[in-house]
């Protein structure tokens, strides 16, 4: 990834300096050991801090959306005359191209509010998967080489496979290069086996409806309602969450086994052909639930019964967003 790291930097740098963009959204190096933290940078000079390799693990989509959405409220409030516009260049790889499209099929922002800087994806590190490889101790010190992950711990040094330790969504993601980008750094990264892509969906599928239920209950008694996931979902940007409404009031507000289902199952099901499988609510989860696997049946149902990927290309409308004649209609529910 050194080419692709110092490519990006150069494209970000020119950006800047032509001022095409106000600001670059990308990654930098974590305080941690084997982490990077998104970083946003507004000078042509800190586009060296920039870097890009297995352990960028957000999806800076979120960010993009963010950004836009704050400067057009804060330009209500300014005299017509002196009204800017706000350009924002962002650092994309396959998962994050794809939440791009959402918002612009949404309209959230406009095409020309955004400059895609376009990366090859292999997979990012599963923070979890590492802490295990390393025993659970402490990681002191960490580095990637090729195909290896070699770390520091208290007892000695460790060397795993960076396959071992990757994201499950980055295993068998279909859509490791960016759908949509104004300029492209590297070469695309190789398609992964997607053969399996809903295996786990499949099985959980063969389940009765009881016990279907029983693994929903037990996962969601983990959920401490901290709302990480939903902060971190680069689809999740209502200005009001319906949790935090009081008239209706949909959910309470007590640690109630109920109310923490319903948000699970009504932010679960406002993904429907929304959701990326960019794995970012699983990896800032900090009780484990297993939200992917709910996610991905969603997502399996989508693409067989509509044939649509969220986000895989401006044109294909969601779902919930059109409506054909020649819809099978086999999925409608009779009593």
């Amino acid at each position: 990834m050194e080419n692709v790291e110092k490519k990006m930097r150069e494209e970000a740098g020119k950006l800047l300096a032509d001022k095409k963009v106000d600001v670059v959204i990308g990654y930098e190096r974590g305080t941690l050991p084997l982490t990077a933290t998104p970083c946003f940078i507004t000078s042509p000079e800190e586009a060296e801090k920039l870097v890009y390799d297995a352990t960028c693990v957000q999806n800076l989509a979120k960010f993009a959306h963010d950004i836009i959405s704050t400067h057009r409220e804060a330009q209500k409030k300014v005299k017509p005359e002196d009204k800017r516009k706000k350009v924002v260049g962002i650092v994309a790889r396959g998962c994050t191209s794809r939440s791009l499209v959402i918002h612009l099929q949404e309209r959230q922002y406009d095409r020309d509010d955004i400059v895609v800087i376009g990366v090859p994806c292999n997979g990012y590190i599963d923070a979890k998967k590492l802490s295990a490889a390393a025993g659970g101790e402490e990681i002191l010190e960490g580095s990637i080489s090729g195909d290896k992950v070699a770390v520091k711990v208290a007892s000695g040094e460790k060397n795993v496979s960076l396959g071992d330790v990757l994201a499950d969504n980055c295993l068998t993601c279909r859509f490791n290069n960016p759908v949509i980008s104004d300029v492209m750094v590297g070469d695309p990264a190789p398609a992964k086996p997607a053969d399996k892509e809903f295996d786990k969906v499949d099985a959980f599928e063969k389940l009765s409806i009881e016990e279907r239920w029983a693994y929903f209950v037990k996962e969601m008694s983990k959920c401490i309602r901290c709302y990480a996931c939903r902060n971190a979902c680069p689809s999740c940007y209502c200005k009001t969450c319906f949790v935090e409404q009081t008239m209706p009031a949909f959910v309470g507000l007590s640690a109630d086994q109920t109310d923490t289902q319903i948000f699970q199952l009504l932010r679960t099901y406002h993904m429907v052909g929304r959701c990326v499988d960019c794995g970012s609510c699983v990896s800032v989860c900090p009780m484990g639930v297993d939200l992917r696997n709910f996610l991905k049946k969603l997502d399996k149902d989508a693409f067989e019964l509509f044939e649509h990927r969220a986000g895989s290309s401006l044109e294909d409308v969601p779902p919930l967003s059109t409506y054909r004649e020649n819809d099978k209609e086999d999925f409608i529910y009779h009593p």
